[in-house]
């Protein structure tokens, strides 16, 4: 009877690791397809009317959640203080990408801190920040940062911020990054918006 436990716990454990690879695999797929967009000018955008408030409360829900069952996980402050309504015309779920793409990258290179999201309006634009108390971008990549597969991790392919600099910048948004000052650990990456006419 052990025996068949045993081989139970096996099978789901082989099911469960065919899930992740085949997961892993659609979204490696899913971002070759969107470089050859890119790479072609056929990245198209279905803007909309939204309040990128929202769109920051689910990207964070969705990193939680799929960081959840991590051991660093209750060493990690989230910390996001929403202010008012801040609308844009833009692609929901490019924005998603985008800023999931930043939180999760922060996580990554943070054992322990807080990694936090700041708004800010000026000029008719909006200013996002995605900051951590994490190591920090070495300086042998920084030129680079924003290429195509431009990475210092073992579980990245390097396309992410790639992708995301294309997806703001169709926007008619840039996206920068710089690593924190005055004593303060990790990096923060920061991207603009146009305001929506309605906000400004």
């Amino acid at each position: 009877e052990e025996e068949l436990k045993d081989d139970d716990v096996k099978k789901r454990e082989a099911v469960t690791a065919i899930i992740r690879n085949a997961i892993r695999l659609q979204r490696i797929a899913e971002l070759i397809l969107d470089i050859t967009r890119i790479e072609s000018k056929r990245l198209n955008l279905d803007k909309e009317q939204l309040n990128l408030k929202d769109v920051i409360l689910t990207a964070m829900d969705d990193v939680i959640i799929n960081i959840i069952k991590d051991a660093k996980s209750d060493r990690i402050k989230l910390r996001y203080e929403p202010k008012e309504d801040i609308i844009v015309e833009a692609d929901r779920s490019r924005l998603m990408e985008v800023i999931s793409n930043l939180l999760s990258n922060a996580y990554k290179f943070t054992k322990e801190g807080f990694i936090f999201i700041t708004t800010e309006q000026k000029d008719g634009q909006i200013f996002v920040s995605v900051g951590d108390t994490g190591s920090g971008i070495s300086s042998d990549i920084f030129p680079s940062l924003f290429s195509k597969f431009a990475t210092k991790s073992d579980k990245g392919i390097g396309l992410g911020l790639f992708i995301s600099k294309s997806i703001i910048e169709a926007h008619g948004g840039r996206i920068w990054a710089e690593n924190n000052v005055h004593g303060k650990r990790g990096a923060t990456f920061t991207f603009s918006l146009p305001l929506s006419e309605q906000q400004q």
